[in-house]
């Protein structure tokens, strides 16, 4: 009788985002270690980054602020790491099966340079789906917070986004919330005003409850 093939485990996306200082990069590690703790095989990867070209772009997005970017060419950058990091990363661990964990997302580039900036959200949107060759997340876990409460965390040198002042954190939220509200089966919103430990309950719940 002809083996019968094993079913391989069905692979999973989450994604965490948020303005910056919502706490959402202190949340992946215990999240990849809780997944891990269930079973899973997962990689965890930052966007911009996890790539030596994703790296780079990195450098020069955030922390070289000496050359100047315009709006399109900012987001364009944004998109050609995300690329390789789709190719090189999230692609081939989601086809053998493990789960992904990413410090943000397309949905960052849709806010960050579309509501928040100068571009046409639906047209980052769209160049999002070439760069990610349609790969989408199967869950956007939001920490949602105030943007005072917000800068009030960041108690260290700001990058360029960081940088852009207290208006443009406020249309950030905004920009967040109006995504999430557009597509309430991909999003969840989570109190990100709590500390680290219960945001990180909320986190676990929210994933066993939309996807385990």
């Amino acid at each position: 009788m002809a083996d019968v093939p094993h079913p391989r485990p069905k692979a999973r996306f989450i994604v965490l985002e948020g303005i910056d200082g919502s706490g959402k990069s202190s949340q992946v590690t215990p999240l990849v270690e809780w997944l891990r703790g269930r079973g899973h095989a997962v990689v965890s990867c930052r966007d911009p980054g996890a790539t030596p070209a994703g790296d780079a772009i990195r450098q020069i997005l955030l922390h070289r602020q000496e050359i100047p970017l315009a709006p399109t060419t900012e987001m364009l950058l944004y998109m050609a790491a995300r690329a390789q990091l789709v190719s090189a990363v999230i692609a081939p661990a989601l086809e053998r099966g493990a789960w992904v964990v990413s410090d943000r997302y397309l949905p960052a580039n849709i806010v960050y340079q579309g509501h928040a900036g100068s571009l046409d959200p639906e047209v980052v949107r769209a160049v999002g789906g070439i760069a990610t060759g349609g790969i989408a997340p199967d869950l956007v876990l939001l920490l949602d917070l105030d943007p005072a409460a917000a800068t009030a965390r960041m108690n260290r040198p700001l990058d360029r986004l960081e940088s852009r002042g207290a208006e443009f954190r406020h249309r950030l939220r905004a920009g967040y919330l109006r995504e999430a509200a557009a597509a309430p089966d991909r999003f969840e919103i989570v109190d990100a005003t709590a500390d680290m430990v219960s945001v990180g309950e909320q986190i676990r719940a929210a994933v066993a409850r939309r996807l385990d």
